[in-house]
């Protein structure tokens, strides 16, 4: 069941219609909402702390949403993002995904699935401070050259750091804590995003292949992640 707590999101956004949309349906789940309608008063807002969530468009005015993103991401802390856009590109989506957003939704969506998106999130954001607080849970996996280090959320590759996102991190942790077993695109929207809405396969796909081109010395034949055709995918034993 979904509890009800105290957390603060800003919704910056520059459409009035859509920033009340998110407005009420996130006091619908006992939150309090903040808007901002351009990016730079967002950032700035943001910056001023007490913010568990942001819900971001791409297109802003004063800075648009990629900027504000890459500057959230470049502070201490962290705190999910979920970009709002009205483009449909690949190549939109992955530029959020690569300045540190989380999730994405773009418009037009509905009702049921941003509140999805939302709960997820926060799901998400419990289990990691839930994770940390268990010392089994910290235990450094190592794999032919592969580093992941679950306290402190660090990953790197023949010595070297590797930059993720926490989705990435996440997907990443998900994979090499089952080592061996095969997940289905659908299983991995559950597992990692906390939930699964029909024809959102692809975001898994994106995230893959991103974080193959992350950690394979040659994704075009990974070592790590590996495709189970015809099933979907697995973290080599």
């Amino acid at each position: 069941m979904w509890e009800l707590m105290t957390r603060t999101v800003l919704i910056i956004e520059d459409n009035p219609g859509i920033a009340q949309l998110v407005r009420m349906h996130v006091e619908d789940l006992g939150m309090t909402a903040i808007h901002c309608d351009r990016g730079d008063s967002g950032l700035e807002r943001y910056r001023q702390g007490g913010i568990d969530l942001v819900v971001l468009d791409l297109m802003l005015p004063g800075l648009d949403g990629l900027a504000v993103c890459r500057e959230i991401r470049s502070g201490p802390g962290y705190v999910p993002v979920l970009m709002l856009t009205a483009k449909t590109t690949e190549l939109d989506r992955v530029l959020g995904l690569e300045m540190g957003a989380d999730d994405y939704l773009t418009k037009p969506f509905s009702v049921a699935e941003l509140t999805a998106r939302i709960k997820a999130l926060f799901r998400r954001v419990d289990a990691m401070g839930s994770a940390g607080q268990d010392p089994g849970d910290d235990a450094v996996i190592h794999c032919n050259g592969l580093t992941i280090d679950p306290g402190r959320r660090k990953v790197s590759t023949g010595g070297q750091d590797v930059d993720l996102t926490a989705r990435e991190f996440d997907l990443l942790m998900h994979f090499a804590s089952h080592p061996g077993r095969v997940f289905s695109r659908t299983q991995l929207l559950d597992a990692v995003w906390g939930y699964n809405h029909e024809g959102y396969e692809h975001t898994v796909n994106t995230h893959i292949n991103r974080l193959r081109n992350k950690i394979e010395s040659d994704p075009a034949t990974p070592q790590y992640i590996q495709t189970v055709w015809g099933v979907g995918y697995r973290f080599g034993d």
